[in-house]
């Protein structure tokens, strides 16, 4: 039924145009304007004023849009910033954005995202429009040309994330690409600790009128960062290809990241009231402790332009990735005494992601159309094993740690680490379709879109192989935009749009009660988001403001007739300003505020209904802000503020997680040497050298700690030959 649909929906796109006689009227200014630029599936939108974020953002399924002309919230911070701030990964490049939030996932070290007070898993992030395909615990900077931040439920515009999350938001990360110069770039620097920090970077256009390009990444990290005796290597590479033609362009990347880390600092759970934090430079890992992943992976994406009006794209994307650790993660009690057991896991993953689409411009009258239909498809393969020592555990301390001899990780076994069964496949499809309806020469655009999605889950034992459950869903998850531009410097949007989370499957009982539908699988969570806000470019300086409201379905039990449901609910309100450019010459200013009421209405438990979520501070704010020495030309100086509020701590709110405020600051001078354009960067993040804790939980229910980085010295120079 999905093909069948989507045949009928691609035919009708390419008939409307094909038969509007508007397509003979169009000029060569609204092809390459329209077309070209605007819902392009390879081409980026330029760079705006001060070089940190771009003028615009890939948005799903409607390709690059400007951000004017986007009725959502989005973000997007480009290499320049990723490079001047010496970024080691997406991580570091979110820290300058005021409505997202850095965890870590699964209590292992695993980067995990908070926006809008809900996650975002790695896993769900896109790579130039694609899931599943990036390595799913790290991505390094050094393969990023975007960081795309989309604030907001975008089931209709992403499909439903293949890991569960992105009620609140989601992530797109575009690979790098061949500019129109030649380009040789080499760095070197030092990061703290005893670390090493090479990269290479070239890039060069070939054929006629540069058609094609080719950009080839290298990088390498070896030696102990700033906190004791946790080492680190990571050995990066990424290639790009690319042709631009005037009507065909295509774009192929291959990726591959091999990141190991011995005695990484864990996460802390507490039992009870959060012990005070250790010195920001202590390590508490057992010293046998380690996390290792190597994944390649690789997506080809196709465009062409089969009309004047009318395009069609293709892409298809995979990883083949591998995931092996050794962890303790410990409880702490209030004063500092820990606990821990030795848990090793193996992880084989093969991810197969692909989307297809057409898009089709045409008038009704005095009426533009921008029509866009879309199939996507992301499958996934996963062997899995795990092992884990005695429950008992062996204690420690947060603040003078003992180091004991791994123990047996023999105690509770699930599969072979040497050769796991697969325990899961995983399958979502979907197919799209979207109108952008344009009235008063473009100045109020109305959006109106549907998304069908199938998702198959199928789950296998760890030691024999046989199928456990199976997962079959599905939803029609639509989407109402408008924007309306009353002036050419104002932008007013507003949206509708909803989440898709799987459903679960309803356990045998519940606080010790049976359930009588146990075992069916609920129907996916719908999220509904309402949300309006307004933007302002005055060509050099920008910025937005939304209000918002995500309620969010999870699981419910009912007493009464014992049925496990989808009635529970919890409800995030907010507000969040963003600010971008250069209000003045040699000055740049990135930043902004987010304010979050969150709530849960309707809980499992009964106790927690009218609680905070666990992690959701009600207030966050970031302020980044350069400036050119005029009296030393090649001279910039910079300084941050990262603000996090409270956060609860545990589902009851009784326990809080006090708010902290950590402080940056930067230099880099560029100059020329020999003929070579050179720069120098220092960066010193953590200035004050707090001990503290800068996040609780991440993953829904838990609420174990991390601790931040003490004072880190970043040294680099680069040079361009």
């Amino acid at each position: 039924m999905s093909r069948r649909l989507a045949l009928l929906l691609s035919s009708a796109i390419l008939g409307a145009a094909v038969a509007s006689p508007a397509l003979a009227r169009q000029t060569e200014e609204t092809k390459v304007d329209e077309v070209v630029i605007t819902g392009s599936q390879v081409r980026l939108p330029p760079v705006y004023s001060g070089g940190q974020v771009a003028a615009g953002a890939r948005v799903g399924l409607l390709g690059a849009l400007d951000t004017m002309d986007t009725p959502f919230a989005i973000t997007s911070y480009t290499e320049e910033l990723i490079r001047d701030q010496q970024a080691r990964s997406i991580a570091d490049v979110l820290q300058n954005d005021p409505t997202v939030r850095v965890s870590k996932g699964f209590g292992n070290f695993q980067e995990l995202y908070v926006v809008r007070g809900f996650p975002v898993y790695s896993d769900d992030m896109t790579y130039n429009g694609l899931y599943g395909v990036l390595p799913r615990q790290f991505v390094a900077a050094e393969l990023v040309e975007r960081v795309d931040v989309f604030r907001g439920a975008n089931a209709f515009l992403n499909g439903a994330a293949p890991g569960g999350s992105g009620v609140g938001g989601a992530f797109n990360l575009m690979p790098k690409r061949a500019g129109t110069a030649p380009l040789t770039r080499l760095t070197t620097g030092w990061d703290g600790g005893s670390q090493f920090y090479g990269s290479a970077d070239v890039s060069r256009r070939f054929g006629e009128n540069n058609a094609y390009g080719a950009r080839l990444n290298l990088g390498l990290r070896d030696g102990e960062t700033a906190v004791d005796n946790e080492k680190r290597n990571l050995k990066v590479v990424g290639l790009g290809l690319d042709r631009r033609g005037d009507r065909a362009r295509f774009s192929a990347d291959l990726g591959f990241q091999d990141h190991h880390i011995d005695a990484p600092r864990p996460t802390v759970t507490p039992a009870g009231a959060i012990p005070k934090a250790p010195d920001a430079g202590e390590n508490f890992a057992q010293p046998w402790t380690y996390t290792d992943e190597r994944q390649l992976f690789g997506a080809a994406r196709g465009e062409f332009d089969l009309t004047d009006t009318v395009s069609a794209w293709a892409a298809i994307g995979g990883r083949k990735g591998k995931e092996d650790n050794v962890l303790a993660n410990p409880t702490a009690q209030p004063n500092g005494v820990i606990s821990a057991y030795r848990f090793d896991n193996v992880r084989k993953d093969e991810v197969i992601s692909a989307d297809a689409g057409l898009r089709g411009k045409f008038q009704t009258g005095s009426i533009g159309h921008s029509l866009v239909a879309s199939v996507a498809s992301v499958s996934l393969k996963s062997k899995n094993a795990y092992a884990f020592s005695n429950f008992a555990g062996f204690a420690s301390d947060l603040y003078s740690p003992i180091n004991v001899a791994a123990p047996n990780p023999n105690f509770f076994v699930g599969g072979s680490k040497s050769d796991p069964n697969v325990t899961e496949r995983a399958k979502n499809r979907s197919v799209a379709v979207a109108d952008t309806l344009s009235f008063l020469d473009d100045k109020l655009l109305l959006t109106a879109g549907l998304r069908y999605q199938d998702v198959e889950t199928r789950s296998y034992d760890y030691n024999t192989g046989a199928r456990n459950a199976a997962y079959d869903g599905h939803a029609t998850t639509p989407a109402l935009a408008a924007v309306f531009k009353p002036s050419d410097h104002v932008s007013l949007y507003a949206n509708y749009a909803e989440a898709l989370v799987p459903g679960q499957v309803a356990p045998a009982q519940v606080n010790g009660v049976a359930v009588a539908n146990a075992g069916d699988i609920l129907s996916p969570f719908r999220g509904k988001q309402a949300e309006v806000g307004a933007k302002y470019d005055h060509g050099t300086f920008g910025g937005a403001i939304s209000l918002f409201r995500v309620k969010q379905p999870n699981a419910f039990f009912v007493a009464s007739s014992r049925q496990y449901t989808s009635g529970g609910e919890q409800e995030n309100k907010g507000v969040e300003l963003t600010v971008y450019g250069q209000p003045a010459e040699g000055l740049r200013v990135l930043g902004g505020a987010t304010w979050l009421d969150a709530k849960v209405n309707h809980a499992l438990d009964a106790t927690l209904e009218g609680k905070s979520p666990i992690g959701v501070p009600d207030f966050q704010a970031n302020v980044n802000v350069e400036w050119d020495v005029k009296a030393a030309p090649g001279l910039t100086v910079e300084g941050r503020m990262v603000h996090t509020g409270s956060q609860p701590a545990n589902g009851a709110n009784t326990v809080d997680l006090a708010a902290f405020t950590r402080f940056d600051a930067g230099v880099r001078y560029a100059f020329q040497a020999g003929g070579k354009a050179m720069t120098v960067r220092a960066r010193v993040e953590n200035l004050g050298n707090k001990d503290q804790w800068v996040a609780v939980g991440g993953y829904p229910n838990a609420n174990y700690l991390t601790l931040g980085a003490p004072r880190t010295l970043r040294l680099s120079l680069t040079t361009d030959f």
